[in-house]
């Protein structure tokens, strides 16, 4: 029978890359007995929790390995059973990633939950590409929407977003795209950047640029999908620039 006390600790993975974990996620993950992960999350992170069982709850293209309610129930009988669960999520687990739900929904069952940050994807992606969310003289703030509501349709907050300044990061928005496309032209907003970046932050990284009115060719031409993160705003133009320069540094060193 177990002796150890039933514990969840939802634990941010960060965007993909591995090593944008927190001291303090590797520590819980040393810690754990059971580690439940989704399909998002780098598995070479798993490396660091040997001793611990491996369930994947993921889902991938729309395949669900385990509906929400039973990963919750999966988490209360584990803890029940093993001891310390980890829930490993991608980016920030209470950035769209559930964590929240899952936290209210063991503590009923006199489970400890404890929380551990991680850096979200909606933030790290941009940065990778050198864009940034906010810069004096082109961005003041920045929306993060998902693209994919519960109800499986586009977040009526692009309709405020796109009325805004401010820069436009949505999440699961690949499939809403023209959608999208079409609420920025309304707002006659066509000419205004976009980035999309593909597998952000690994190995496996592509992206596109371009503008609301160009880039649905862009994401065609270049074949990108899902997962992704689409950024709408000035501040993407930021990027040529910082490249420009880096071109620059990099012709000087060479004459």
């Amino acid at each position: 029978m177990n002796t150890k006390t039933p514990k969840l600790t939802v634990v941010g993975a960060g965007p993909g890359d591995p090593e944008l974990i927190t001291l303090k996620a590797l520590k819980a993950l040393a810690a754990a007995d059971v580690v439940l992960y989704d399909a998002l999350i780098n598995e070479q992170l798993l490396n660091y929790a040997p001793g611990a069982e491996k369930i994947f709850v993921g889902k991938r293209k729309g395949c669900y390995a385990y509906q929400q309610e039973q990963i919750n129930e999966l988490i209360v009988s584990r803890a029940k059973s093993h001891g310390h669960i980890v829930r490993l999520k991608g980016g920030d687990p209470f950035v769209f990633g559930r964590g929240a739900e899952e936290i209210d929904y063991v503590q009923q069952f006199d489970v400890e939950t404890a929380m551990v940050p991680g850096i979200s994807s909606s933030l790290a992606v941009p940065a990778y590409q050198g864009i940034p969310l906010t810069k004096r003289g082109a961005a003041e703030s920045f929306w993060v929407i998902t693209g994919t509501t519960k109800a499986h349709k586009l977040s009526q907050d692009i309709y405020l977003a796109a009325k805004s300044n401010a820069t436009v990061v949505i999440l699961m928005g690949m499939s809403k795209l023209p959608e999208i496309v079409s609420i920025f032209t309304a707002e006659n907003k066509q000419d205004i950047p976009v980035a999309i970046i593909q597998n952000g932050t690994t190995e496996k990284e592509k992206f596109g640029f371009g503008s609301i009115h160009t880039i649905e060719q862009v994401v065609a031409e270049k074949k990108l999908s899902s997962p992704a993160i689409i950024v709408i705003g000035e501040v993407v133009n930021q990027r040529a620039k910082l490249a420009s320069v880096y071109k620059e540094i990099q012709q000087e060193n060479v004459s």
